[in-house]
C-alpha cells in the first residue's frame, strides 16, 4: 500500500497547512495564572510504561483540501472522477504503472489495462479508503 500511503500522506499534509494545529502556535505564550488564583497541585505523569492514549485526529475535509489545491495548479484537473487527476493534484506518479500498483494494494480483482472500468474502480476506492482513514469525503464520491 506503498502509493495509498503517500497519496494519504500527501493530502493530511496539506491539511495541516488549512487548519492551526498545536504546532503553528508553539510560539504564543500561554496565559499565566494570576497571583489571586489558587495554586493548582500539578498532576503527576504516568508511569512510563503506561502509554497515554493519543487524542483523535481532526478529520480532515478532502474535498477541501483537494479544491484548495486544485484552485493553485497549473492545470484544470477533474479530481472528483479522475484518478489520474487526483494523482496529478498532490505530485504523485499517475502513470499506468502506478495505478496498476495502486489497484493490485487496493484489491482489485480486473484486467489491470488502464480501462475507464479500472480507473473508475480505483477512484471510488481510493475515497473510501481516505474515507476510512478518517477523511471527510463528499457522499457523492463514495456511492
Amino acid at each position: 500500500m506503498a502509493l495509498f500511503s503517500h497519496l494519504l500522506s500527501r493530502i493530511w499534509g496539506h491539511a495541516d497547512t488549512a487548519a492551526p494545529t498545536a504546532a503553528s502556535t508553539a510560539g504564543v505564550p500561554a496565559a499565566t495564572p494570576s497571583s489571586d488564583a489558587p495554586a493548582v497541585p500539578a498532576t503527576p505523569a504516568p508511569p512510563a510504561d503506561v502509554a497515554a492514549p493519543a487524542p483523535p485526529a481532526p478529520a480532515v475535509d478532502v474535498a477541501v483540501v483537494l479544491n484548495g489545491l486544485a484552485a493553485t495548479h497549473a492545470e484544470t484537473l477533474d479530481w472528483q472522477h479522475s484518478i489520474v487527476d487526483l494523482l496529478k493534484l498532490v505530485d504523485l506518479d499517475s502513470s499506468l504503472t502506478a495505478r496498476k500498483e495502486l489497484a493490485t494494494d487496493l484489491g482489485y480483482t480486473g484486467a489491470l489495462d488502464g480501462s475507464a472500468a479500472m480507473n473508475l474502480w480505483l477512484h471510488k476506492e481510493v475515497m473510501k479508503k481516505l474515507a476510512d482513514n478518517g477523511g471527510k469525503v463528499p457522499q457523492e464520491l463514495l456511492d
